[in-house]
Parts: structure tokens; sequence; C-alpha cells
């Protein structure tokens, strides 16, 4: 049998991005940090997230059938911190502005997916939401992601080499 502790500090080896998901139903909003983000597929674009199945706003992400998906840049470990917690003042002197379905869209992110729900299913401890990108913005300027690694927030590192995609992929991906 796997241990729980064992398994979170394995899973912590992988380096994620951070995203905080928003969503909003009865006129109520819900927002959490994320690193359980990931494409799915580009065709249709599917985007997935999970979410504990003990989260307080568990309700509102069962119900909405329209969410957002912000990637945060390294310069936004207090927004980070403020969706990781469970907090009533989460949105407190947080820019907003409305979103498709309602939605709540945070301002000032690396790239937003705004996404119809395509699917929810069950993913034992959590529940494993899967949306179909319907709108995206992104940031061109050169902030860089901010990261996620041994249970602590991490800055990239130069770049050590390059990948030719027209050659590489398919050794990668079996396309």
């Amino acid at each position: 049998m796997i241990e729980a502790g064992d398994l979170r500090r394995a899973l912590g080896r992988f380096p994620t991005g951070v995203a905080i998901v928003t969503a909003a139903a009865g006129g109520e909003p819900a927002g959490m940090t994320v690193n359980s983000f990931s494409s799915v597929s580009l065709d249709p674009p599917l985007l997935q997230f999970s979410i504990d199945r003990k989260a307080r706003s568990l309700d509102i992400w069962k119900a909405t059938q329209h969410f957002a998906v912000h990637i945060l840049a390294e310069d936004q470990i207090d927004l980070s911190n403020r969706f990781a917690r469970s907090l009533a003042d989460k949105w407190t002197d947080t820019k907003v502005a409305g979103g498709l379905g309602g939605a709540p869209v945070l301002e000032a992110c690396l790239c937003v997916f705004e996404c119809a729900k395509w699917a929810e299913y069950d993913g034992g401890d959590h529940l494993i939401f899967l949306g179909r990108v319907e709108r995206l913005t992104h940031d061109d300027d050169a902030r860089t992601p901010l990261v996620f690694h041994r249970g602590n927030y991490r800055r990239l590192a130069e770049k050590t080499g390059s990948l030719d995609f027209a050659e590489d992929a398919l050794l990668l991906h079996g396309w």
C-alpha cells in the first residue's frame, strides 16, 4: 500500500506551473490555486484540473457550466497564496472582470483559458473537471511563469537546450 505522504513527496519532485481556477454559480464566486492543471487535447481544445472532494466550494464547481484557468507569473506569489487558502475574503481587493458564463477572470495573469465544462469525472478523493477552451487571452510580455517544486515556489533557470519540434516531437509524443 502506498502511503499518501510518500506519494505527495514523490509527486513533488515533478515541477509544475501554478494556476488559479475560478467559477461562479448562483451568484457565488469560487476560486482556488491548483497545480493539477494540464492540457488534454488540441482538437477540440480541452484542458483539465482536479478539486478535492472536501473543498468548501465543491457545490459551486459541480453546478457551474463555465470556468476560467489563470496561469500565474513569478511575480504573483501573493495572489497564489491568497487563493490557496479557504478564505472568505480572497476576493477582497482582487481585480476581476466577468468572463464567459459569469466566471470571474483575474487581471494581469500570463494566460487565461475561459472554458465551458465538457465533463466531470471521479478521481478518487478528487473530482476531475474537463473544459473546452472557448476564449484564450495571453500576455506577450517577458514575464516568466510561477513554478512549484518540492513544496516551494521556484524560478525558472536559464534554458539548457532546445528541442527541434519538427523532428523530435514524433519521438516524444508518438505522433
